[in-house]
């Protein structure tokens, strides 16, 4: 039988969503689609509900209907049409890590990828996406102008990588189902970062499944992007050629993002910059009402991804 999902992992890319779709798979109480990201809140919603809800098959017993698509947090069209079609009372979840070490992912992402973003400062103005998709406040914000609080489960990628067990039985309380143990597997599964050992063909595969996807393909998307073989044989670990973050690029972005972390500490209830180990002079200008004194005043980032260009993620 055909249903909509009543559980959505929102974002953002570069979180672990991959991680996170491969352990609820296996759950015997969960559903989801054998594709990670339909986007259909974002990129195809005119191909209209029917058309998505034809994604799901869910089977006695699966009470909880879900998609795990890393674009949705950022889209600013995502949370009213998530309203219209789902309803108040869906279930979201998103995952916060560190923003500039999400946008810096990414960007090695598109590398990988055979794209052509230049060096990571320049980047940030040249694929503006790095920053609105690491710009979790102003995301947040439009969500709970439509949500409840208790809909959205709010995860920390650094939990993730500490304890995952600790961190998926955090998920499953949230979504009302049996707890389940991880697997030595899956307690392994999460990407290294690599690289292409053909830049060339990376470039070709990752065009070739953007068409499969416009001619409805998404699922056979999946299947070869989950299979080990595809990852062997395309990419390999990073060595002592990885990229490291500049420092000087590091501040320059916790200082652009500086206002939107205060509005994110607000909205969520969570010390992130603690978390995160910022320094405390990145956004002194910006805090208010904190037990230290000092001013906060949350605003939105000048690039609100709400009037950027929509551009899709670049990895999950």
């Amino acid at each position: 039988m055909t249903a909509l999902p009543n559980f959505l992992y929102l974002g953002p890319d570069k979180a672990g969503s991959s991680w996170l779709h491969e352990v609820l798979l296996v759950h015997p109480e969960i559903h989801l689609t054998p594709a990670k990201d339909l986007y259909f809140f974002d990129r195809y919603f005119d191909r209209g509900v029917d058309w998505y809800a034809g994604k799901f098959d869910p089977v006695t017993g699966q009470h909880v209907v879900g998609e795990i698509c890393q674009d949705y947090l950022a889209d600013p069209r995502a949370p009213q049409r998530i309203r219209d079609v789902l309803g108040p009372d869906v279930r979201m979840m998103v995952t916060l890590r560190d923003p500039v070490d999400r946008a810096f992912s990414s960007w090695l992402y598109m590398l990988k990828h055979g794209e052509t973003p230049g060096p990571f400062r320049e980047a940030l103005t040249n694929r503006p996406e790095l920053v609105t998709h690491s710009s979790y406040g102003a995301a947040l914000q439009r969500y709970l102008e439509l949500f409840d609080r208790d809909r959205l489960h709010i995860a920390m990628f650094d939990d993730l990588t500490a304890d995952p067990q600790r961190f998926i039985d955090d998920v499953l309380r949230f979504l009302g189902v049996a707890p389940m143990t991880l697997s030595a597997q899956l307690q392994e599964a999460r990407l290294p970062a690599s690289k292409a050992r053909s830049v060339t063909m990376a470039r070709l595969v990752r065009r070739g499944a953007d068409l499969v996807r416009l001619a409805d393909g998404a699922d056979l998307v999946g299947r070869v992007k989950r299979s080990p073989l595809t990852h062997r044989l395309l990419y390999q670990p990073f060595g002592d050629d990885k990229p490291v973050l500049d420092a000087a690029d590091r501040a320059h972005l916790r200082t652009l993002l500086a206002p939107d972390v205060a509005l994110l500490e607000e909205l969520s209830g969570l010390d992130v910059r603690t978390r995160w180990g910022w320094d405390v002079d990145t956004a002194d200008s910006v805090h208010a009402g904190r037990p230290d004194g000092r001013q906060w005043r949350p605003t939105r980032l000048a690039s609100d991804p709400a009037s950027e260009a929509l551009r899709p993620a670049v990895g999950g």
